[in-house]
Parts: C-alpha cells; sequence; structure tokens
C-alpha cells in the first residue's frame, strides 16, 4: 500500500498522458501556440485542466470565475465543461496575452461562455458583489499574482453558492513553500495555506497536482 502520491518521473508522466487525456483539438493548439511563449511556464498542464474540467461537472457548474487567464487554456477547459447556458467571469489585465487565446476560444465554439473583463480582479469581483452577484457562483480558479492570492479568496467565498469550490492553483511553488521564505510571492502562499488551513468556512485539500493545487469547498 502507498503511503504518499509518486513522483512522476518522465516516462511515468507520459504514461499518465497517454492513458488519461482527452483534449479537443482547439486545446492541443493552444498548448502547441503558447509553448513557445517567454513566459510559457504560467499555463497550466493539461492533466489539472482535464481535472478541473471534471470538478466543473460533477459540480453541475454553471457560472463559474476564473481570476488569471493567461493565453487562455484554463478558460478553454473550463468552457468546454460547462453547459450550453454556462458562462465564466474571466479576469485578467493583459489585452497583450489574453488576446492569443480569444482564437482558439472561437474555434471552439465557446467563446460566447466567457466574459473577458480586462481590469484588476479585484475590481471586477468588487463589482459583481455590489450588483447582488452573492452566492450565485458555482466554481472559482483562482490563478494570478500570488499576493493577491488572499484577497481572491475571501471575495470568491462571498460570491460562492455553499457547496461551490475554488480550485487555487501554486500552491506548492516548486516546494518554496516548505522552505524559509526569501520573496514576498513565496510568503504570501505560505501564508495563505497556513489561513486556509485552520478556515472552518471550508472544506480542504491539498493536491500535488501541476505546482500544487488546492481544493477549498465552501461550508
Amino acid at each position: 500500500m502507498s503511503n504518499r502520491s509518486l513522483n512522476l518521473d518522465d516516462t511515468l508522466y507520459e504514461y499518465l498522458l497517454t492513458h488519461s487525456l482527452r483534449e479537443h483539438r482547439e486545446q492541443i493548439a493552444l498548448r502547441e501556440a503558447t509553448r513557445s511563449h517567454p513566459r510559457a511556464g504560467m499555463q497550466i498542464s493539461p492533466e489539472q485542466g482535464q481535472f478541473m474540467a471534471l470538478l466543473v461537472k460533477l459540480l453541475g457548474a454553471r457560472r463559474t470565475l476564473e481570476i488569471g487567464v493567461f493565453t487562455g487554456y484554463s478558460a478553454l477547459s473550463v468552457a468546454l465543461a460547462l453547459p450550453a447556458d454556462g458562462r465564466i467571469l474571466a479576469c485578467d489585465i493583459s489585452e497583450e496575452y489574453t488576446r492569443i487565446g480569444r482564437p482558439y476560444w472561437e474555434r471552439a465554439g465557446v467563446a460566447h461562455k466567457i466574459d473577458l473583463r480586462l481590469a484588476p480582479a479585484l475590481e471586477t469581483l468588487d463589482a459583481e458583489l455590489a450588483a447582488g452577484a452573492a452566492g450565485r457562483y458555482d466554481f472559482a480558479f483562482i490563478d494570478a499574482d500570488k499576493t493577491g492570492y488572499a484577497s481572491y479568496v475571501e471575495r470568491c467565498l462571498q460570491l460562492l453558492r455553499p457547496g461551490g469550490l475554488i480550485a487555487i492553483d501554486n500552491v506548492l511553488w516548486s516546494g518554496a513553500v516548505a522552505r524559509p521564505a526569501r520573496d514576498e510571492d513565496t510568503r504570501a502562499l505560505q501564508a495563505l495555506n497556513e489561513r486556509l488551513h485552520g478556515d472552518e468556512r471550508i472544506d480542504l485539500s491539498m493536491l500535488p497536482v501541476g505546482d500544487g493545487l488546492t481544493l477549498a469547498r465552501k461550508r
């Protein structure tokens, strides 16, 4: 019996992808288009995108949030999993990065599901709260500036319905969170991980998926 998660070498990782991954052709194309980008490391792994799509389907989600879009692979993955009337409120500040993904959203037939707001995410989330959207969302994905994570989580907890789920990326930060912090991003993630561990408002699981993925279910 295994008592800890497997350490995936390249051979085993390739086996995992070969025997699990099911991607739309536009997901594959967008990943390839992002591969040569100077900040390609910001893109989530394909198995993480597939996992989040499964979570969205299990939740029966229709209204979702995304904080941090980059070139749009995660939004595409979630949009493909949503029903015809499903919507993503996608928050980012970069026209340069997000415009890369838009043609792939269009060709995949899901662009109408993605409401991209180019503005600081807290402004967009606070505007939703002011408009009476508290408790109306089913799922949120956070993958943006690490020092903003704590504030994003708080807004998402207000916007999610009971039973709604937040997925938080990069919570293991290539292992840096387990060592003395040398930068603000690491300190912010360490503080967030500590806070969430003791937060009685949520059910919690931190998973060694990608660069670490925390799932927080609103009670």
